[in-house]
């Protein structure tokens, strides 16, 4: 009875060590961003968990899109002359209300992993938030984009190619 008690314990300890050894990853902090898809939203922990965007989901307006708790986010790259003209459209709850009061930004990588920020300006006419990227470097493009609406932090990731 012993020799079975000393064996199921052995067993547990081992299984555990294995578990653990199975969800460490890489804990080092990298300034760079990195590309994951499909397209993950992040938030802030004192609030509800995001939901990630399924594999080639594609928005009203066939950009990438994240949704993030109760906020929507599709975000639209279109390649012109002086490099990359962004689109991102930011909405709230289940009938998708325009957020016209957000400060938005973007943390876009380039292929030589430095970063370019990018300040978004809110379009009233269309409804969205726009900016220009003016590298015109043929590459992936991983971009986080953050928006604060009143205090309230929300998050998505996307990539776009030139």
């Amino acid at each position: 009875m012993k020799t079975i008690k000393s064996s199921l314990i052995i067993l547990s300890s081992v299984g555990l060590l294995f578990l653990g050894a199975c969800g460490k990853g890489d804990e080092a902090s990298d300034s760079k961003i990195t590309p994951t898809p499909p397209p993950a939203a992040s938030k802030p922990a004192a609030s509800s968990a995001p939901a990630a965007a399924s594999a080639g989901t594609k928005g009203a307006k066939g950009g990438q899109v994240v949704n993030a708790g109760a906020y929507h986010l599709e975000f639209v790259p279109e390649k012109e002359a002086t490099g990359t003209h962004l689109d991102l459209y930011l909405q709230k709850g289940d009938k998708k209300e325009t957020v016209a009061d957000a400060k938005v930004s973007a943390q876009v990588q380039l292929p030589n992993g430095k970063q370019q920020t990018l300040a978004f300006k809110y379009d009233p006419a269309d409804k969205h938030y726009t900016a220009v990227f003016p590298v015109k470097g043929a590459g992936s493009y991983p971009v986080k984009v953050n928006a604060d609406i009143k205090g309230e932090k929300v998050d998505g990731r996307f990539t776009f190619t030139q």
